[in-house]
């Protein structure tokens, strides 16, 4: 695994991309494509960090490309340098008017290149450092509801394209008003961080996300992951906080705090809406209180339809 960014150049002359690629090689990941639609998906696959793409190109140009990118929300944030020989005004006011940050005229000048490429670079870490602090709640240090939404809308967007399986799973901490009341807001506090942490023990792939939702509530989003391997980890974040035993004494469950939870899991269709993953889970957390709390109900959906509650 590198941390180095990862750059695109999209040129249908090959002498082009080495040369490119030999400026860049030592300090980034570089990935190559040769026309418009190939850099389409090598994009959607690599999400690269920068893409340097060509104006002039057989089939759909540069122009056209850059426009596609930022039409996709999983790709509008990556920044686009236009390479090009055409040096004139009205080409760069298009370029920029498509969305690009920069141009680099052909024949490329290795030094110039190095320097607008780790601008920009630099520029989107700070961009993306900036947008995490923007996403995460202060007191768990989890991501907040606006991150899982933005999750959310991209997972089930990405995931479409192959119908792959997303999971969702939505945690309550039981008679949680009651601790506060009993041990104070503080304490409270603790709580929600300790559990906080056991979760992230307990969805701790990559690719999933663990937010807080408000309150004492927690959703996690697996991606990739069907109804059995969702349940799974549902059945690993009960016994991270059970494990936790953090006195409770006026729960009506038990001694020591613990959590409901509600999972849902689907295939990813085109039209399908990511707040449905979120009302479904939603609605198996409220079969889960009602059926006593401490319980985990799950449901696989299709579309509008509502699937087969389990119950574990």
């Amino acid at each position: 695994m590198t941390d180095r960014a990862v750059i695109l150049i999209v040129d249908d002359e090959v002498s082009n991309i080495e040369i490119m690629s030999a400026v860049l090689e030592d300090d980034y990941e570089v990935c190559f494509a040769t026309s418009g639609e190939e850099a389409l998906k090598v994009a959607q696959t690599v999400l690269p960090d920068l893409i340097l793409l060509d104006v002039l190109m057989p089939g759909i140009d540069g122009y056209e490309v850059c426009q596609r990118l930022k039409k996709d929300r999983l790709l509008a944030d990556i920044p686009v340098i236009f390479t090009t020989g055409l040096n004139d005004q009205d080409a760069e006011v298009r370029g920029l008017s498509a969305g690009a940050i920069d141009y680099v005229t052909k024949p490329i000048q290795p030094v110039i290149l190095l320097a607008r490429v780790a601008n920009h670079v630099e520029l989107k870490r700070l961009r993306d450092q900036l947008a995490q602090m923007a996403v995460t709640d202060a007191l768990t240090g989890l991501s907040n509801r606006r991150h899982l939404e933005q999750t959310l809308a991209t997972e089930t967007a990405k995931l479409s394209r192959t119908g792959e399986w997303l999971s969702v799973i939505m945690v309550d901490i039981d008679f949680f008003k009651l601790f506060n009341d009993t041990f104070g807001h503080p304490a409270g506090d603790r709580c929600l961080a300790m559990v906080a942490a056991a979760l992230t023990r307990a969805v701790h792939l990559a690719t999933d996300l663990t937010a807080r939702y408000g309150g004492e509530e927690f959703v996690c989003v697996l991606p990739g992951r069907d109804h059995e391997a969702a349940a799974l980890v549902a059945r690993e974040i009960q016994e991270q906080v059970g494990s936790l035993r953090i006195p409770h004494p006026e729960s009506a469950v038990g001694p020591c705090v613990t959590v409901s939870i509600g999972v849902a899991s689907a295939c990813c269709l085109p039209d399908m809406s990511p707040s449905q993953w979120i009302a479904h889970a939603d609605r198996q957390l409220y079969l889960s209180k009602r059926a006593g709390r401490n319980e985990i109900y799950s449901t696989v959906f299709h579309e509008q339809e509502i699937g087969v509650t389990s119950h574990s």
